[in-house]
């Protein structure tokens, strides 16, 4: 196990670019709710173990240097993927009403939260992570329709530089870990397609008020051929 309490450079810096053409390069690959974190244990893809241990006000970037091995001159680089960041500019709500600053803000805030989706408000900027399918959130922005309100989608590494360590933590670490399966806007492959076989179907129409709702369709045939034993105390099924 090596223990990593510091960077010791980045491989797309030019002090690190010749060298790196004559090294072989082992990358610990991050997910993008594991980069953030100032602690971590993990192997890169050479099998080497790290115990990777920074100071609170760090976290590791993309190419960032993190072991070299001198006797088989080899570099352990971080490969990180931040996905795209929904950037929603707020400059401007100044010149409007104090009801109107109020009005956006609060239903901008209601939108968000009713998606159940992570945000970080720097100056007059809002950062979304993309929880779901970009397509999904920039619908979900469309039907809204926010007035005042300029909405784009930034490469993570850009607005990742523009944030401080804790910012980026709150950002990213918790996006892909959210739980979505209560979100209407999520693709999911049903986890629901049960193998019982009862002869009624159950529509569970999940009405959020958003844009996406989805139906399940159980389907049981009234067989009660169950591969796995239930117990029906006494019930009987009148349909």
């Amino acid at each position: 196990m090596i223990l990593v309490e510091k960077i010791l450079g980045n491989i797309k810096d030019a002090a690190w670019q010749d060298k790196a053409k004559q090294m072989t390069i082992d990358q610990l690959v991050l997910e993008q709710w594991e980069a953030p974190k100032s602690r971590l244990r993990k192997a890169s893809e050479g099998g080497v173990e790290l115990a990777i241990s920074l100071s609170r006000d760090a976290h590791l970037h993309d190419g960032d240097i993190l072991h070299v091995d001198a006797a088989s001159n080899t570099a352990v680089v971080a490969k990180i993927g931040l996905k795209d960041v929904l950037v929603i500019e707020l400059q401007g709500l100044e010149s409007l009403s104090p009801q109107e600053i109020l009005s956006t803000c609060f239903e901008l805030g209601h939108g968000l939260g009713n998606q159940h989706w992570p945000a970080v408000i720097k100056d007059t900027t809002v950062y979304v992570p993309l929880s779901v399918d970009q397509k999904v959130m920039a619908s979900v922005m469309r039907t809204h329709a926010y007035k005042h309100i300029k909405t784009s989608f930034v490469p993570g590494e850009q607005v990742a530089a523009k944030l401080s360590a804790t910012e980026v933590r709150l950002l990213f670490a918790g996006a892909d870990a959210t739980p979505h399966h209560h979100h209407p806007a999520v693709v999911q492959a049903d986890a629901h397609e049960h193998a019982h076989s009862h002869g009624h179907a159950h529509a569970h129409g999940h009405s959020h008020e958003h844009p996406h709702s989805h139906e399940h369709s159980h389907e049981h045939t009234h067989a009660h051929e169950h591969s796995h034993p239930h117990e029906h105390h006494d019930h009987q099924h009148k349909h």
